[in-house]
């Protein structure tokens, strides 16, 4: 990993029930379980922060691709959502990508999120691992 621009420092105690944090300070957070999962809800929790990560890196890639087609976004957001699933074996993830994009029409909103999709980090780093569903609101 020589070619990394940059790198981000984290140190977490305690999983689910504990803290993490950043070495720069700009992330301190506590952790705990969903009340779906038996938590008091108090918290924060790993899919979670994965959801807001993801949909920032994601809206910086779709940032990137519309420049490239000389597309202007308009006003535009992104919703993110993901999934902890328990199956047989463990547990596994799985994220749901909603674009809004009023200014856009449909098909070139498609287009975008569909090539932002392919060059977004977080996309390459899970793509095959896990399902992400793409939509525009």
């Amino acid at each position: 990993m020589t070619d990394a621009i940059y790198t981000a420092h984290a140190h977490a105690v305690g999983g689910r029930q504990g803290t993490a944090k950043t070495d720069d300070g700009h992330l301190d957070v506590k952790l705990g379980y969903p009340k779906s999962m038996g938590g008091n809800g108090e918290g924060t929790n790993p899919e979670q922060l994965f959801a807001a990560g993801y949909a920032a890196c994601f809206l910086g890639a779709l940032g990137l691709v519309a420049r490239n087609q000389g597309v202007k976004l308009g006003e535009h957001s992104l919703d993110s959502e993901v999934d902890l699933i328990k199956d047989d074996v463990s547990f596994h993830v799985g994220a749901r990508l909603t674009l809004n994009a009023p200014d856009l029409d449909r098909e070139t909103a498609e287009k975008l999120l569909i090539a932002a999709h392919q060059v977004c980090p977080y996309s390459r780093a899970t793509r095959g691992n896990i399902e992400v569903v793409l939509k525009v609101a």
